[in-house]
């Protein structure tokens, strides 16, 4: 099972955003059958058969085994991953992209790169996988308290500036064999969380 499987097929994405299909993903996390998805969702056998063939349908779940009980097999299937994500390439027709509006201090912009990013690395994801080979890439990810919004402006500036000397000491347009890869920063402010 992978960690996170980027879903780029329309008709898969459509599957999963049906509530009772969504459970059943989750569900899916151990192997289980219709049977024991049936009780757990509050549906009978035959209709979580019918959402569970949907799925498979698209690759979201997987056959691990049959078991024969009496007359009947058992199949026994589990969610191809943990958990998905949706790439805007299943909505290529209205996908966001940055390049219509670059202005680095808009958050739709910076939506947008989230979007070409999550696009993108899962384009990289499907040929890796189908080449067999591994994907080189790297993130950081940090919280960062600012006692002032000036302070963040001069952290973003100064950022910038780092970033472009980086940038400017270790590209090579003209490198034989050489590749491009993405470079993506953002900062936003961080989610609030309810206290419990």
């Amino acid at each position: 099972m992978l960690e996170v499987a980027v879903i780029e097929d329309p008709a898969a994405a459509e599957v999963t955003l049906d509530p009772i299909r969504r459970k059943l993903l989750a569900a899916l996390a151990v192997p289980g059958s219709a049977t024991t998805l049936a009780a757990q969702v509050g549906l009978p056998r035959q209709k979580v058969n019918y959402h569970l063939r949907a799925l498979e349908r698209h690759g979201l779940v997987e056959l691990v085994e049959e078991r024969r009980k009496g007359n009947v097999t058992e199949r026994v299937l589990q969610a191809s991953a943990a958990s998905y994500v949706i790439s805007p390439t299943a909505l290529a027709d209205v996908a966001p992209d940055p390049d219509r509006a670059p202005d680095q201090l808009s958050a739709r912009w910076l939506l947008a790169l989230a979007a070409r990013l999550v696009r993108e690395l899962g384009e990289l994801i499907t040929g890796a996988t189908a080449a067999r080979q591994r994907l080189a890439t790297y993130a950081i990810d940090s919280e960062i308290r600012f006692a002032t919004a000036a302070d963040r402006a001069a952290f973003a500036e100064e950022l910038g500036e780092t970033v472009k000397e980086l940038v400017g000491k270790y590209h090579d347009e003209t490198a034989p064999g050489g590749r491009k890869h993405r470079l993506v920063v953002a900062l936003h402010p961080s989610l609030k969380r309810k206290e419990h």
